[in-house]
């Protein structure tokens, strides 16, 4: 059934006008941001399908790439759904207060602490919003840093599905010395400028050892 052929009084929006948008149920408001059904489904159908397989707070969570895999939420519905769920979170200042903020290397070490005991080099990547709130934490690859094992690909996939703004770089140096190698300034200089292509900044790389580190960035090397 169309929405056209439901009563007026079980139409999403005149529902809305007529009794409030409190009394609306999840299914109808979530119709309303999609506006439009597809062949076969109307849009209150697709809703509730939606709903039914996601919860509201993974919803909230939900990427780009995420909503548009899901079948009768195109380009012009994802990006609509993203800016409503983006507002909500914003006037609720939902996990503002729970992501650490990252101001620089001490911030991005104390993230990565870990690392200083680890007996074999582990690359990973400190993800970041436009708030500077760290996101997301990934392994990226184990073992002697080299271009083969760093690729931007590796590196940025997870950039795009958190939906991150900016990226810190981190290894760690079991020798003890956290002075970086050719190799370390050639992955550095590959992660910058496949960034730069992809409008998502490479803020800094950090090597950790044991008893110190090494900044790029403070260093003015990035």
């Amino acid at each position: 059934m169309k929405i056209k052929d439901l009563p007026k009084s079980d139409r999403p929006r005149e529902k809305l006008i007529a009794k409030g948008v409190e009394n609306l149920k999840d299914s109808e408001l979530l119709a309303i941001l999609l506006r439009t059904g597809t062949k076969g489904k109307n849009v209150i159908e697709i809703a509730s399908h939606i709903l039914s397989k996601n919860s509201k707070k993974r919803l909230l969570q939900m990427t780009y790439q995420d909503l548009a895999q899901i079948n009768g939420i195109d380009s012009g519905k994802a990006t609509t759904l993203l800016a409503a769920f983006e507002l909500a979170k914003r006037a609720l200042e939902v996990n503002d207060t729970n992501l650490p903020v990252i101001n620089g290397a001490k911030d991005s070490v104390a993230q990565l602490s870990e690392m200083r005991d680890l007996k074999k080099e582990h690359f990973v990547v400190l993800y970041l919003n436009a708030k500077d709130q760290l996101v997301h934490k990934e392994t990226i690859s184990m073992g002697t840093l080299n271009a083969n094992l760093v690729h931007p690909r590796e590196v940025f996939e997870p950039a795009l599905k958190h939906s991150a703004a900016q990226i810190i770089a981190a290894h760690n140096h079991p020798s003890g010395d956290p002075k970086p190698s050719e190799d370390d300034l050639d992955v550095t200089k590959r992660l910058t400028d496949a960034g730069k292509m992809m409008g998502i900044e490479v803020m800094d790389h950090v090597i950790i050892s044991k008893n110190s580190y090494f900044s790029f960035k403070e260093e003015k090397i990035l």
